[in-house]
């Protein structure tokens, strides 16, 4: 039997990561949340000191040793262009203080200790399809961020693939947790849910499952891919 994976998952105490954690049973799998619970660390992403900080107490939580980080912790609040300059200038830098710096920080703190272990590693960044196809007018930086998440990505792969460090990203649609049909019928049915030919919104534990793969199974020749789970939605 292969031995178990030690794994770091970013924002894990919910929704696609909790679904995450959940599909890598039988690894060693370290969950982070906001606000820690249920054997999650406590990490403020939004500290620029947090993913460091949680870096360090996963590594310790692992016995010295991380195969695979995903990055999955995120944050989609609005930023309207009529908002103040200071709540606009906040409302940015808390964005992409979440979803790319503390990512990028976990990144270089993963591929530094990969190259120290000197067994390689892996990456796995959950993007969005809004990297590619943009979002509502109120979250022009969370397009940003999502965008600088996938070429962040990629130049990893691009960096560190002949040294066994491979990086890949998830662009997940869409996506909602529980009986997806109940969801459609409280929103007003799925013509109220913009353009979905696959008849639904993604589920978590498709989302789940795509990262699961990347993570343990993907052939190293994949290193770099982008994988798009929107139920073409959006399409490249």
């Amino acid at each position: 039997m292969t031995e178990p994976l030690h794994i770091l998952v970013t924002g894990s105490s919910r929704g696609i990561g909790e679904a995450i954690a959940a599909a890598l049973a039988g690894h060693r799998v370290v969950g982070h949340s906001s606000k820690g619970g249920d054997d999650r660390i406590a990490a403020d992403l939004a500290h620029p000191q947090g993913a460091a900080a949680l870096w360090r107490e996963a590594v310790a939580k692992l016995d010295g040793r991380v195969d695979v980080l995903v990055n999955n912790a995120g944050l989609f609040e609005p930023a309207p262009i009529g908002s103040s300059d200071s709540e606009w200038e906040a409302n940015w830098e808390r964005t992409l203080r979440i979803n790319l710096r503390a990512s990028a920080d976990l990144c270089r703190l993963a591929v530094l200790h990969f190259r120290q272990c000197g067994d390689g590693g892996r990456i796995v960044n959950v993007a969005s399809r809004a990297a590619y196809r943009g979002d509502s007018p109120d979250h022009w930086h969370y397009a940003a961020s999502k965008a600088g998440m996938v070429g962040m990505t990629k130049t990893i792969a691009r960096a560190y693939a002949g040294e066994g460090i491979y990086a890949f990203t998830v662009c997940p649609g869409f996506t909602v947790t529980g009986m997806v049909e109940e969801y459609i019928e409280s929103r007003g049915g799925l013509a109220s849910l913009g353009d979905l030919p696959i008849g639904r919104p993604a589920t978590t534990d498709e989302i789940a499952e795509t990262v699961r793969w990347l993570a343990v199974d993907a052939p190293a020749s994949a290193t770099g891919a982008v994988i798009d789970v929107n139920g073409a939605s959006f399409v490249r």
